[in-house]
């Protein structure tokens, strides 16, 4: 569980993980030294697993995405789930239960890009795709408060 204090740190980095040690302890009440150690704890139990950057897609040249429903044919699970782990256009992948095994996020540049690289799996797994319109509800934090 997390107290107020790790919810304020997890929270400010959050809003900016790039802010400096010192940032971080005057936006959370504490010392540097004490955010500091509370920022390691975080860290060793898992709480924040690294630090990242936010990218447009669109502003690296991909501007369509789209979300691909996977289902492997039989005895091509292994191979489907290498291939997706080698193709660098899917930003995001999961594995899922119901009828299908992966669902998958790409970027693309064009649809002619989006059909080439599911050429790639067609001949070990059915798909199902759907383009993204609008990213309604942006990738965000759980809840932080408790359960």
């Amino acid at each position: 569980m997390l107290d107020t204090i790790d919810r304020r740190i997890v929270s400010a980095l959050a809003r900016n993980a790039r802010m400096s040690l010192k940032e971080l302890a005057a936006a959370v009440g504490l010392s540097s030294p004490s955010a500091a150690e509370r920022l390691k704890r975080l860290e060793e139990r898992g709480v924040i697993r690294g630090f990242t950057i936010d990218v447009d897609p669109t502003a690296l040249g991909y501007p369509l995405q789209a979300m691909v429903r996977i289902r492997p044919l039989p005895g091509k699970l292994q191979r489907v789930q290498e291939l997706l782990a080698q193709i660098p256009e899917i930003v995001e992948c999961d594995k899922v239960t119901g009828d299908d095994c992966f669902i998958a996020r790409m970027v693309v540049r064009n649809i002619d890009a989006l059909d080439t690289l599911l050429d790639r799996i067609s001949d070990k797994a059915e798909t199902n795709t759907a383009i993204v319109k609008a990213h309604t509800v942006p990738r965000r934090l759980p809840p932080l408060g408790p359960a």
